[in-house]
């Protein structure tokens, strides 16, 4: 830690600043002693009783220790079962909406959820389930897409549920539909690609989605498979 010069750094010796105070160790309540002339001999019974803020700090602290130790992280452990090294992106499977849904992608770079139109269809959803979302074209897949709109639906990982705002474009993605910040700061969840895992809190307990680096892998073949039609279709035809 830093130490300002001149007079502030003496009392850096025995004494922290911003350190926590701690309370009363507890209340004496009395002393029974014999009297001697000799203070040294002085014999008795001390009775001491914790004061309930004693008591309730006790608790905080641990309590405090217990969430420390719930601190979400990754280590090596968590690369086990896992190809090293590589580059793939996070997908998973989840409930939304009920239904299990694979080819999720979780993507802490984006900052809005989306569903795909194929998972709209799979879901059973209509137009008249959608509410409106006013918003400038989107970019997919090298177009301007117009939002169908916006649909609220359950989110489920593990025993935690969140109820997540999809918007709805119709256009092609290997992907499902992507996660983003809103759902990943609503569970308070930490993501690795590294790792191929996202980890949150419940119940005083920390939970793991593990990534499928098989999906990712065929997510990305799919893409490179459309990027190749799509210039095999647009490139002008040859004249004689």
């Amino acid at each position: 830690m830093h130490q300002p010069s001149g007079q502030g750094s003496q009392i850096g010796a025995g004494y922290q600043r911003g350190a926590t105070p701690w309370p009363p160790l507890g209340t004496i309540n009395e002393i029974f002693a014999t009297l001697r002339q000799n203070a040294s001999s002085l014999s008795g019974v001390i009775f001491v009783a914790l004061k309930p803020e004693l008591e309730e700090w006790i608790q905080e602290s641990k309590r405090v220790k217990f969430e420390t130790l719930l601190t979400l992280g990754f280590s090596e452990e968590d690369k086990i079962g896992t190809l090293q090294p590589h580059d793939d992106a996070l997908v998973v499977t989840l409930r939304i909406g009920g239904y299990d849904v694979k080819r999720v992608l979780v993507d802490q770079g984006s900052e809005a959820e989306i569903m795909y139109s194929d998972l709209y269809k799979g879901l059973n959803l209509k137009p008249d389930d959608l509410s409106k979302y006013d918003s400038p074209p989107l970019g997919f897949d090298g177009r301007m897409v117009i939002p169908h709109g916006m649909i609220k639906l359950p989110v489920q990982a593990g025993n935690e549920v969140v109820e997540v705002n999809f918007i709805v474009v119709e256009a092609y993605s290997p992907y499902a539909a992507i996660l983003a910040r809103p759902w990943l700061h609503a569970m308070g969840v930490v993501s690795s690609t590294l790792h191929m895992k996202v980890k949150f809190p419940i119940e005083g307990r920390i939970c793991e989605l593990v990534g499928s680096q098989t999906m990712a892998r065929q997510c990305l073949v799919a893409a490179i498979r459309n990027q190749s039609i799509k210039r095999v279709t647009s490139a002008p035809e040859e004249t004689s």
